[in-house]
């Protein structure tokens, strides 16, 4: 018997009936079923009867679990990756929310996903994540993201300098509101908000991008993925901030950083098509090609 664990995050009254259809749909089949404790308070909540299921809110309890389904956006999946850290479990990014570069499959597909499971016909799409290792355990244990590590100053400082150094080099100093370091999946994220590329999926490299440079000539920059990065930080604050994904941490300044490629990859399950095409999510996502001279 397989074992599905299901998550979200976001409790809005009308994703209700959606994940209450996807739970239904899921045990007509022969698997236990495992919901996030945040899950499981919403429905307990709302007194809405459900089929058997177990609770987890440790990733310790998903050691012999086969799938996880992610329902909501990207920063639902983002949140699902933090349960499944170096265990390999396939996320099923099933979306409800807006954009969803990373939650790319409808929630009226997940009948096509669980056939696709039972029958094993699908891909994994493994992305490369990012880790960050410092001399005080300021993420407690969950040190990886998959989108992107951010260093910015606090809401309320001025412009703090970033000294980068790579792979023990200087590379450069940069005077700024902060900087990202972005995994080719995090690309789309806070990356392309401040002016950084768009890069596919499977470049394996970094792209560095600087929040609001003081420096007008300086540009977004793509290195490889065995790039190692340190940094030393200067800002009229003592503290600064530091983020991986959606966790973010207040942080002294003298605190010794290295960025590297994280040693697990996340797994994404796929059931193909068009919807799964990079570029094809890329024109969807970002609504481009609506020109009436565009005749594809």
């Amino acid at each position: 018997m397989l074992t599905i664990a299901i998550h979200s995050r976001t409790l809005e009254e009308e994703k209700f009936r959606t994940l209450k259809t996807i739970i239904e749909e899921v045990a007509q089949y022969p698997v236990e079923i495992l919901l996030s404790k945040t899950l499981h308070k919403c429905f307990t909540k709302k007194k809405i009867e459900l089929p058997p299921y177990k609770v987890f809110h440790k990733h310790e309890e998903l050691l012999k679990t086969d799938y996880i389904i992610s329902i909501g956006g990207d920063g639902t999946l983002l949140e699902t990756v933090t349960y499944v850290r170096e265990k390999s479990i396939p996320i099923i990014g099933v979306n409800t929310g807006r954009l969803g570069f990373l939650a790319t499959i409808a929630s009226d597909r997940i009948k096509t996903a669980m056939e696709a499971i039972m029958s094993k016909s699908y891909h994994i799409d493994e992305r490369m994540m990012i880790a960050v290792e410092s001399d005080d355990d300021v993420f407690n244990g969950m040190n990886f993201g998959l989108n992107e590590f951010t260093i910015l100053k606090r809401d309320t400082s001025s412009m703090i300098i970033v000294h980068t150094y790579l792979n023990g080099d200087y590379l450069n100093s940069y005077w700024s509101d902060g900087l990202i370091i972005a995994t080719p999946t995090g690309s789309t994220g806070y990356s392309l908000s401040v002016g950084g590329p768009v890069v596919f999926p499977h470049s394996n490299n970094f792209v560095i991008s600087p929040v609001s440079p003081h420096n007008l000539n300086v540009r977004p920059l793509v290195v490889s993925e065995d790039s190692v990065f340190t940094f030393k930080i200067e800002g009229r604050s003592e503290n600064f901030l530091i983020s991986l994904d959606s966790r973010s941490v207040k942080v002294r300044a003298d605190i010794k950083l290295t960025v590297k490629r994280c040693p697990f990859n996340a797994k994404l399950l796929k059931l193909g098509g068009n919807d799964d095409k990079f570029p094809n999510t890329l024109r969807k996502k970002l609504n481009w090609g609506y020109d009436l001279r565009n005749r594809i």
